[in-house]
């Protein structure tokens, strides 16, 4: 959206520390096409903020006062199925976290200590409407499901309508392959997998490509070993 119309993406930034919010706040502001929009020092001014500046969008921290930013993130995204993209930001690489936050609606996953060019991609790509996960983060999200119980019977049955073509590429998805691996695992064109992941999201009702990741395990059809 940002691309066509040349506006500047813009920015919630939500963290209790003060330095961390004006550090943050300085390094997108220095970006050529992004602004900051607001700013929130808990969850719940976070949902506040982003109803009021309506960012593209949110750089969400997970542990603040009064509503954490997993809530936070569920709060903004049931609000508003359009709404800003949330991108959450921690110090804490455990899994919990990570599982909440995508279940919540959060399309991206990073750590604070993350490179400042690494950030400002990540920001362009979560606005452009894509998933972006850190390079440990399907690794973790397959661990997490790794210690669960297997799925009871119909494991495949939040699957019906999907074809077998698109089992082979939710599979892909769930491996944490990109949208080029894909195509050469399976011989297709990257126009052709495209179209399958987009069936995909709209059939599973999927937000974005983290959310497939979630759906390729929960229901069944990738059983990762501990």
């Amino acid at each position: 959206m940002n691309a066509e119309t040349e506006e500047p993406i813009s920015v919630l930034i939500a963290d209790d520390q003060a330095l961390v919010r004006g550090a943050f706040a300085a390094l997108v502001d220095a970006v050529p096409g992004m602004r900051v929009v607001g700013t929130a020092a808990d969850g719940t001014e976070a949902v506040e903020q982003a109803a009021k500046c309506r960012p593209d969008v949110v750089l969400m921290d997970v542990r603040m006062p009064r509503m954490d930013g997993i809530a936070a993130t569920r709060e903004i995204i049931s609000a508003d199925g359009n709404g800003p993209r949330v991108l959450i930001l921690t110090t804490f690489d455990l899994d919990e976290y990570v599982f909440s936050a995508l279940r919540a609606g959060a399309g991206g996953f990073l750590l604070k200590d993350t490179p400042p060019d690494d950030l400002v991609t990540a920001i362009r790509v979560i606005a452009a409407g894509e998933a972006l996960l850190a390079p440990t983060v399907t690794r973790r999200l397959i661990e997490e499901f790794a210690r669960r119980p297997e799925p009871a019977s119909a494991p495949h049955q939040s699957l019906q309508g999907v074809t077998e073509r698109e089992r082979e590429v939710l599979v892909l998805i769930g491996r944490g392959l990109s949208n080029t691996e894909i195509a050469a695992h399976l011989h297709l064109a990257a126009a052709t997998v495209k179209t399958h992941i987009s069936r995909l999201l709209m059939k599973l009702c999927a937000r974005d490509r983290a959310q497939l990741v979630i759906a390729a395990y929960e229901s069944g059809l990738l059983n990762p070993q501990p």
